[in-house]
């Protein structure tokens, strides 16, 4: 008989960022395929889910674990009550952290290991916390779930895994979010940008360390300043602003137009990726870059680095360069001055997206699951 899972959601921020995306495409897919599905929340998310989900077991947390401290302690005596109260056979916590006894077999997702191999990315409570999970979840939890092979094989060198525990699901992209954009989608989004035409490179994510903010705004500089009609850069999403990118956009000459529009609705996202010039996504590592697969499901030709799982997103399909502002520089020459490439680039990451889905992450989280449940829990 397949498993009952509760799948703990309360770590999911307001504005559905990439975890969001992350659990809601599994848990959709997952719910779409028949899982016997259980799901926690937290308060303000309850109707989304239950919308999202009809006939899953939806559970909302107490009001208080909107706030990080209270959740992370609900985490560890609230929810093993509410995976015994809905008979769950596993639980699975998506995002680093478990329950310390949670009563019942659990596969925890550890997405990468910047937290190790980056620590000066991070802040030191954040690291310290997300460190000490990361250990806990190798050492407690009955299966790890990972995003890429690149982080399943960080988890066996740094933390020394068990490869054995340890199941690689990759994401997907939702083909009725992230779709080529006509060109009304195009020109409403250029609009809100302020642009209205003006072409652009776009970048979409956090603005931490790692995701090598200061080279990229370095290299569009040196890229276009000498053009006639330079374009602009556009630093989409949230979070993570630091001293090191307030030195490169105070470097940056005023001719130039650099934007950073904060967070972006998901129906302007079509619009963003495919009427860029390019996506740029010069990363130092990501543990899986779901970024990079979303602009390649919109159409546009997606510029970013060998490192980490980022190969094994774009494949052939997408340009490479080093993370280095001089490298950087040559490959957006290389691509602004050659439409043809970036047309052709547009059209293999189309098709390349096509083969990351959802339900096909779901069925290798059941896979997980199922090995879970015929293992023996804490």
């Amino acid at each position: 008989m397949a498993p009952r899972v509760l799948v703990d959601a309360t770590a999911v921020p307001a504005d559905r960022g990439a975890l969001g995306r992350y659990v809601d495409g599994v848990v959709c897919a997952l719910h779409e395929a028949g899982t016997d599905l259980a799901l926690a929340c937290q308060r303000a998310d309850e109707e989304r889910y239950g919308r999202l989900l009809p006939g899953a077991r939806i559970v909302a947390g107490p009001t208080a674990i909107a706030h990080r401290p209270a959740r992370l302690a609900w985490e560890q005596t609230g929810l093993p009550l509410v995976a015994q109260q809905v008979g769950a056979d596993v639980l699975h916590a998506p995002h680093y952290s478990m329950p310390v006894r949670p009563g019942v077999p659990t596969v925890v997702t550890v997405h990468d290991l910047a937290f190790f191999t980056e620590p000066d990315a991070h802040s030191p409570v954040a690291a310290t916390f997300f460190k000490s999970a990361i250990r806990t979840a190798v050492r407690r939890a009955t299966r790890l779930l990972v995003p890429s092979k690149a982080t399943r094989d960080d988890l066996v060198r740094v933390l020394g895994a068990d490869p054995t525990k340890i199941d690689v699901a990759y994401h997907g992209v939702d083909q009725t979010l992230f779709h080529r954009p006509d060109q009304e989608q195009v020109r409403r989004v250029s609009d809100r940008l302020g642009l209205h035409g003006h072409p652009y490179i776009a970048y979409l994510g956090s603005l931490e360390t790692r995701k090598n903010i200061p080279a990229l705004i370095a290299a569009w500089v040196a890229t276009v300043a000498e053009r006639p009609d330079p374009p602009a850069l556009v630093l989409g999403g949230s979070g993570g602003w630091s001293e090191e990118v307030d030195q490169a956009v105070a470097a940056v000459p005023a001719r130039l137009r650099l934007l950073r529009p904060g967070y972006l609705r998901f129906s302007d996202l079509p619009g963003f990726f495919g009427g860029s010039l390019v996506v740029a996504f010069p990363s130092r590592g990501e543990g899986f870059g779901l970024p990079v697969l979303e602009a390649m499901a919109c159409g546009a030709p997606v510029l970013t680095t060998h490192r980490a799982s980022l190969p094994e997103v774009g494949g052939d399909a997408v340009a490479y360069t080093e993370p280095d502002a001089a490298s950087i520089t040559v490959a957006l020459y290389a691509i602004l001055d050659d439409p043809a490439r970036r047309a052709a680039l547009g059209d293999a990451g189309y098709a390349r997206a096509r083969e990351f889905t959802w339900a096909a992450s779901a069925q290798a989280h059941m896979a997980s699951y199922l090995r879970a449940a015929g293992e023996r829990g804490e």
